[in-house]
């Protein structure tokens, strides 16, 4: 038999189901002492002898109701609650009515096998309460509770048929007559869902047509409750419940009538959602069911008719949807395609029309992450305040539609394999399409809502973060299809090309890193970077210097390098170009990519500021070029710029390590004697002396008493000194000069230091060519600053002891305090 799951209350168990706690809570149960339920009942047993119903015997019944999940109502109880419905001696309050209902429901439902003369004579009692002039109006709870237990006492199995078929028709009339009452009290709509679950699992089959219609169409009538994905969950859950109970009693001729009511022909008046979620309910069952020779036949007929009626539906939305593009407008399209969504992630996939896999498209980028629409909202001027549009996205954080976005992703990227090329291609484009939308929107919304509302840019985060997961697991799926020799070198391409852009687009998301993330880059840039034109086309796609430094709204005050979105996406061109750079014509790289480069020097932000650096070294060092001599005119010019820039920004903005790396870029790939590596080192030098003069000026000891990290200016002369083992033979003469006219500018002891350190270097070089004349050049620089040092001893210690001085000139390396001794 199919797995039937233990329910006592129908109606509880669907509200755990809906998918909203805070809608649809299941009722807090206060259990009451053995003594107080016997008082209530003795209280209750008075009224009848009095005669006479008063509030403290309304309290009664409250304190009972309350505890439904620990109350045994027995035979006897049952029967006094019917005397209380039934007597004529006083006239009960309206409020009282659902109460007694519901402790004749509570005894049918706990109860093991309910006393079927209880049942008749409740029959009676009910028959005469709800055809006479009650007016439940007045209490719509009378009504709800009213075909809870009628739903309750149709699905007793000991209960007389007759009793059945009372039951029935006297649910079915209500229906019919009073369920506008649901419009305005949607937290009624479980205990109407579960008595009707009740009565389609009963063994009469009397009224059922009319059931079924009222199950269907109440969500499409003027004054009926609205329809949303929380009752479609709660449908799904009560036809999955009802068709496993008429599985299980062999009620196959029920089966049949229900697929032919509800799936045979279209019916314009019922709601498609709550159809769509009813076949997804059937399909539970179908998938859940054990196969044997017995169901084979019935469960092949469940699935075919639920699943063509599915996919008609679907093949409808979609090529609506798609058509006249309005999807975001129509209540009954959203309503639907967020029921499809959550259907399949409770159902799997169980459909390979293209249809599903576009309907899924759609509800991903409209439902799931509707980041548009809600970009929207926060731009739009409103009247709207500013509390109502957090609530609205912190309810989408919490809907059940964002929880399940992950199983809903893994079918969508699971039907994208079988559909065909054509809803491919269009999906495609529609993922890409909204990588593009969510980052000019969140780049306008990250202006406006920094540090004004915090809140709910950071919910916008956390959905746009989500649909950036969805993009990446989507995309992998794409390269896996497509990047291979089934596919024309062109399709190939222009794939990977825009899954490069829509990447650089929703970058400002990404986190974490990601397996997924880095095969796909991998693969599509391994594409690319054999293709020119899509290299070009890559680059053509990034913002243009002017865009870059301009905001979206010129009425607005706009920094750029505040624009994080931007500057995320900006980080990703600078590390993805050096992966193709040896495909970049001169002209693109010098019109497009340098500008962006030069300005992205100067960001504050270290790591943006490093990936600048990191791309001017790509380019340097691309192999030699003589025989491009515009390539290397190009280099030539860029470096003046680049020094330039990166001196100026330092120590402040520009990151040691990406300078150090530039300049080394220089030395080694200029040609030789060329005039940008002369200004390189000349610039270089002067900013050391700038900074070196700036720090001994307060100390002289600076460089020994630094902690930790060294001092800005003697990174930067290491930096020098390493230049001097770098740079080509005709440079080098000019670098010994103006260092030798650094050196022995500094303190003595920042001498000492740079010449110990110019020791070690000349010491370990293997260059048996330029060794020898830096020994030499040495050797006269320690003499040097030797010399300066005794003479500056001299001038401040007079003529006496110009002795002293004129031997230590004789003899500089004995020098005591010179300890750079070669």
């Amino acid at each position: 038999m199919s797995r039937q799951p233990d329910i006592l209350f129908l109606e509880e168990w669907l509200k755990s189901r809906s998918g909203d706690p805070k809608k649809f809570s299941p009722k807090k149960s206060y259990p009451l002492s053995a003594r107080a339920i016997i008082q209530a009942w003795a209280e209750l047993r008075d009224s009848l002898q009095q005669p006479s119903f008063h509030q403290h015997h309304l309290q009664h019944l409250k304190s009972l109701v309350s505890s439904q999940s620990s109350l045994h109502v027995a035979d006897p109880q049952a029967r006094l609650v019917l005397r209380i419905l039934s007597s004529s001696s006083f006239s009960l309050p309206y409020e009282s009515y659902p109460l007694l209902f519901r402790l004749l429901y509570i005894w049918v439902r706990k109860a093991y096998k309910p006393t079927s003369d209880i049942i008749d004579s409740a029959m009676e009692v009910l028959s005469h309460l709800f055809s006479s002039q009650f007016d439940s109006g007045k209490n719509p709870v009378f009504f709800s509770e009213g075909i809870l237990l009628l739903g309750a006492f149709s699905f007793v199995p000991s209960s007389s048929e007759r009793s059945k078929t009372v039951c029935l028709d006297l649910l079915s009339r209500q229906l019919i007559e009073k369920c506008q009452f649901l419009g305005s009290f949607t937290e009624l709509v479980p205990d109407f869902l579960a008595g009707i679950g009740y009565a389609l699992s009963s063994s009469v089959t009397v009224h059922y047509h009319r059931i079924l219609n009222s199950l269907f169409e109440i969500w499409h009538k003027d004054d009926g409750p609205q329809g949303n994905i929380f009752v479609g969950l709660m449908v799904l859950h009560l036809i999955d419940w009802v068709m496993t109970n008429l599985i299980n009693f062999q009620f196959l001729d029920k089966i049949h009538v229900f697929l032919q009511e509800t799936f045979g022909s279209l019916k314009e008046h019922y709601a498609s959602f709550a159809v769509f979620m009813a076949a997804a309910g059937v399909l539970r069952v179908v998938n859940r069911s054990a196969s044997s020779s017995m169901k084979l036949e019935i469960l092949s007929t469940m699935r075919v008719s639920a699943v063509g009626w599915m996919e008609a539906l679907i093949n409808d939305l979609v090529s609506g949807t798609l058509r006249f593009n309005n999807s975001g407008n129509d209540h009954k399209n959203r309503l639907l395609l967020q029921c499809v969504s959550v259907a399949l992630a409770r159902t799997g996939s169980f459909s390979g029309h293209s249809s599903f896999f576009v309907c899924l498209a759609l509800a991903l980028l409209t439902e799931i992450f509707p980041l548009p629409r809600l970009y929207k909202s926060v731009i739009e001027p409103s009247n709207a305040p500013h509390e109502l549009k957090l609530n609205e996205v912190k309810e989408h954080l919490d809907n059940i539609l964002f929880q399940e976005a992950g199983a809903i992703t893994a079918i969508f990227c699971n039907l994208y394999v079988s559909a065909d090329e054509e809803n491919k291609n269009i999906v495609e484009n529609l993922i890409w399409e909204y990588c593009r939308d969510i980052y000019f929107g969140h780049r306008q919304v990250a202006l406006v809502l920094k540090g004004k509302e915090d809140e709910l840019l950071e919910g916008l985060e956390k959905i746009a973060e989500s649909a950036f997961l969805m993009a990446v697991v989507f995309a992998l799926a794409v390269t896996k299809h497509k990047l291979n020799s089934k596919f024309a070198q062109e399709i190939q391409t222009e794939v990977s090309l825009r899954i490069l852009v829509s990447f650089s687009c929703v970058e400002y998301f990404r986190h974490v890193r990601l397996p997924e993330y880095m095969e796909t880059i991998r693969k599509v840039v391994a594409t690319v970077n054999s293709n020119e034109h899509t290299c070009t086309s890559f680059l053509n796609s990034m913002p243009s210097y002017v865009d870059l430094t301009n905001g979206p709204d010129p009425k607005t005050k706009y920094l750029w390098s505040e624009d994080k979105v931007q500057t995320a996406r900006i980080l990703f061109y600078l590390r993805v170009i050096p992966t193709f750079i040896e495909c970049l014509p001169s002209n693109v790289f010098s019109n497009v990519v340098a500008p962006t480069m030069f300005l992205y020097l100067e960001h504050p932000d270290g790591k943006v500021a490093q990936a600048s650096h990191s791309l001017f070294v790509a380019f340097m060092s691309m192999g030699k070029e003589s025989k491009k001599t515009d390539r290397v005119s190009l280099k030539e010019q860029l470096v003046f710029h680049y020094i330039q820039t990166s001196l100026l920004g330092y120590p402040l903005v520009t990151p040691f390590e990406g300078m150090a790396s530039g300049v080394v870029g220089v030395a080694q790939h200029l040609p030789a004697g060329s005039p940008a590596t002369f200004y390189c080192i000349h610039s270089l030098v002067e900013k050391a002396n700038q900074l070196c003069s700036e720090v001994f000026t307060h100390e002289a000891d600076a460089w020994k008493k630094r902690q930790g990290e060294p001092e800005p200016s003697k990174k930067l002369m290491d930096l020098i000194l390493r230049l001097v083992f770098l740079v080509d033979i005709q440079v080098l003469p000019d670098l010994m000069k103006l260092l030798a006219q650094l050196i022995t500018a500094l303190p003595q002891d920042a001498q000492n230091m740079v010449l110990n350190e110019l020791y070690s270097l000349v010491a370990d070089s293997d260059d048996v060519i330029r060794k020898p004349t830096l020994v030499s050049w040495l050797q006269s620089l320690s003499y040097l600053c030797t010399s300066a040092t005794h003479q500056n001893a001299a001038s401040k210690k007079g003529v006496g002891e110009d002795n002293l001085t004129s031997a230590s000139i004789q003899d500089p390396l004995s020098s005591g305090r010179l300890t750079a001794q070669l």
